[in-house]
C-alpha cells in the first residue's frame, strides 16, 4: 500500500513524499519536494496525486517525471503526518492564470537606470521607452505589451498626459544630459556625428511643421527631416526636427549650437556627409571654434587636383592620398597648378581655402565605373526612344536633338575611384588616414537611423501636432540610447537580445487556494546575456 505523506522539516518548510508498507514496516518510494507557501504545497499535493493515480503516465504539466508503480492507498493514514487521497479529497488541479516576461522588462530598466535615465522620474515614461523597445506600437496599444512584460499599465489618459509631460517639463533636456555624461565617462565627445533622415506620417495635407520635401524613402507623403548627433560610437547625443522642405545643409548648425548651448562645450569636430556641405555651413562651424570633416563632392576634384592632373593625368595608385587645398568658393589663386607640389595647407596663410584630402581606391575605381556604365546604357535607351525621356544623366539636348554627352562620361570615368574630404584641422593636428578613418566613422550613425526607423519603428508617424511630435521623438531618442547601451554590452543586435529574453516567461498558478509566481528556468546562453545587460546586479546576486 502507498500514501502520500506530509512531514514539517526543521527548517519550517513541508516536505511531500510517497510512502508504503511492505511487510509491516514503512518505506519512503519518492521524494516529491519541499513546499514553502501554501501554493507550492498545492503543487506538490497535486503532483504526488497524479503520481498514485496514474504512475506509468508521461510527464506532467507541472514537470513530474514517470513513477515506479506503486499501489494505492486502502486503508487509513498514520496521524496528521500521513493523508488518505481517498479521505481528504481533492484539491483542484493547478491553473496558470497569467504569464509575463518581467526578466526583459528589469533587464532593460537596469540600463534605463544605468545611464541616468531615472533623473526623469516618471515611471510611465520609463515604459513607454521600454515598450518601443521591446514591441514598437501605438500609445492604445501599449499597454498590451506592458501586461506581457509584467507590468500594470497606466491608462492610456495617463500616457497621453505623459507624452504632453516630455515637452512641458523638458524630459529630452534631461535625458540629453545623461546622454552625454553617459558618452564623456564611457569615452570622449570630442568626435561628434551628424546625419538627416526624414519620416514621414499617414496625413493628406501640410501644415507649418510636416511639409513635402525630398524624402529619403521617395515618398509624397508630409514629413519633418529630423538631425541626429551622436558620438564616434552611434551613441546618441542629440537631436532636433525641422520642416518637411528644409535642406539637409540648413539643419547642421542649429543642432550643433543646440547642443553646445546645452553642455557649454567648445573644441569639437563634427563629420558629416557632402550634403553638409555649403560655404557658410563650414565658416560658421569654423567661427564657432569647432573642427570639422565633411565629404566633398567629386566635382570639386579637377580643381583641387588640378596640379595632379597637369604633372599627372589621371593615374592614381591604389590607397594614394593626396592632401592639398581646396577653394572655400570659386576658384583661386592658392593652388599654382605649375608647381607639382600640392600645398600643405596653413589657416593663416590660406585664407580663401580649406584643407582637402583625397584618395583613390581600385575597389571604388570598379564600382564607380560600373555605375558609370549603366548611366551611359541608360542615357543610349533614352535617346534611342526606347525608354521614357525624363532628367538623365549624360543626355544633351542640341537645337532639339538628344544626343549623348561625351565629353561629361568622359570627365566622370577620369574622376572614378576618387573620394575627396573637406576638413580645418591642420596635418599637425590630423593626419590624412586620421581624417579618412574618422569620416568613414559615419556609419554608426546610419545604423543609429536605422535602428530608429525600423527596431524602434520611428515611422510612420500619428502625431498630429508639434509638441505631440517632439513627444514621439523623445521616447525614440530615450529608446535608442538604451538600444545602443545594451548592444554595446552584449555584443548583441537589440531585436537579438528581445529574442533572447522575451521566451523566459514567470507563471501565476492557482492552486490550493493560492495564488504564486513562479519564475523561469534560465539556460546558460540567456543568463549570460543577463549578466552583461547588468553586471552589478549579477555580482550583487553572486555575492
Amino acid at each position: 500500500m502507498a500514501w502520500i505523506r506530509r512531514v514539517r522539516t526543521a527548517s519550517g518548510a513541508t516536505a511531500v513524499q510517497i510512502a508504503e508498507s511492505v511487510a509491516g514496516r514503512r518505506r519512503i518510494v519518492e521524494h516529491v519536494g519541499s513546499a514553502h507557501s501554501e501554493a507550492e504545497l498545492g503543487v506538490l499535493l497535486e503532483r504526488a496525486r497524479a503520481l498514485l493515480d496514474d504512475p506509468g503516465q508521461g510527464v506532467l504539466d507541472v514537470g513530474v517525471e514517470p513513477m515506479p508503480q506503486v499501489a494505492r492507498l486502502v486503508g487509513a493514514g498514520e496521524g496528521t503526518l500521513f493523508e488518505d487521497p481517498a479521505a481528504a479529497g481533492r484539491v483542484p488541479a493547478g491553473r496558470v492564470s497569467a504569464t509575463a516576461s518581467p526578466l526583459l522588462f528589469d533587464a532593460l530598466c537596469g540600463v534605463f537606470d544605468d545611464l541616468g535615465f531615472e533623473a526623469v522620474g516618471d515611471e510611465t515614461f520609463r515604459d513607454l521607452v521600454i515598450a518601443r523597445i521591446v514591441e514598437p506600437t501605438s500609445v492604445l496599444d501599449t499597454g498590451r505589451v506592458l501586461r506581457d512584460l509584467g507590468r500594470k499599465p497606466a491608462s492610456e489618459k495617463t500616457m497621453r498626459r505623459t507624452l504632453a509631460r516630455c515637452v512641458g517639463r523638458g524630459y529630452r533636456d534631461q535625458v540629453a544630459r545623461a546622454c552625454f555624461d553617459h558618452a564623456q565617462s564611457s569615452g570622449d565627445v570630442s568626435l561628434c556625428l551628424y546625419d538627416v533622415t526624414t519620416l514621414y506620417f499617414e496625413a493628406e495635407k501640410e501644415d507649418g511643421l510636416r511639409k513635402v520635401g525630398y524624402s529619403k524613402e521617395r515618398r509624397v507623403d508630409p514629413q519633418i527631416v529630423v538631425g541626429l548627433l551622436v558620438d564616434r560610437y552611434g551613441f546618441p547625443l542629440e537631436i532636433g526636427c525641422f520642416e518637411g522642405n528644409k535642406a539637409e545643409k540648413h539643419t547642421i548648425i542649429p543642432i550643433i549650437e543646440q547642443f553646445q548651448a546645452r553642455h557649454q562645450i567648445e573644441g569639437v569636430v563634427v563629420v558629416a556627409d557632402a550634403g553638409m556641405l555649403s560655404a557658410s555651413n563650414l565658416e560658421e562651424l569654423d567661427a564657432a571654434g569647432l573642427g570639422f570633416i565633411v565629404g566633398s563632392r567629386v566635382t570639386k576634384a579637377p580643381i583641387d587636383l588640378e596640379s595632379h592632373f597637369r604633372w599627372y593625368g589621371d593615374a592614381f595608385a591604389d590607397g594614394q592620398v593626396i592632401d592639398t587645398i581646396t577653394p572655400k568658393t570659386g576658384k583661386n589663386a592658392e593652388n599654382d597648378p605649375m608647381l607639382r607640389a600640392e600645398p600643405v595647407w596653413d589657416k593663416a596663410t590660406h585664407r580663401s581655402s580649406w584643407r582637402a584630402v583625397w584618395s583613390f581606391s581600385r575597389k571604388r575605381f570598379v564600382r564607380d565605373n560600373k555605375t558609370l556604365t549603366l548611366q551611359a546604357n541608360r542615357a543610349r535607351d533614352v535617346i534611342d526612344g526606347k525608354k521614357a525621356v525624363k532628367a538623365t544623366r549624360f543626355v544633351t539636348t542640341r537645337a532639339g536633338t538628344r544626343r549623348l554627352d561625351e565629353k561629361a562620361l568622359a570627365r566622370a570615368r577620369s574622376l572614378a575611384g576618387l573620394k575627396g574630404y573637406v576638413t580645418n584641422l591642420s596635418v599637425d593636428l590630423m593626419p590624412p588616414a586620421e581624417v579618412i578613418g574618422c569620416y568613414h566613422d559615419l556609419w554608426h550613425v546610419e545604423q543609429s537611423f536605422r535602428m530608429s526607423k525600423t527596431d524602434l519603428a520611428a515611422r510612420p508617424m500619428f502625431a498630429r501636432t508639434k509638441d505631440a511630435i517632439e513627444a514621439h521623438l523623445t521616447i525614440v531618442f530615450t529608446a535608442l540610447a538604451v538600444a545602443r547601451e545594451a548592444q554595446n554590452r552584449t555584443g548583441l543586435a537589440i531585436r537579438n537580445i528581445v529574442r533572447q529574453l522575451r521566451p523566459l516567461r514567470s507563471a501565476t498558478i492557482t492552486i490550493n487556494g493560492t495564488t504564486a509566481t513562479f519564475p523561469p528556468e534560465i539556460p546558460s546562453p540567456q543568463q549570460t546575456v543577463l549578466d552583461a545587460l547588468n553586471p552589478r546586479r549579477s555580482q550583487a546576486l553572486s555575492e
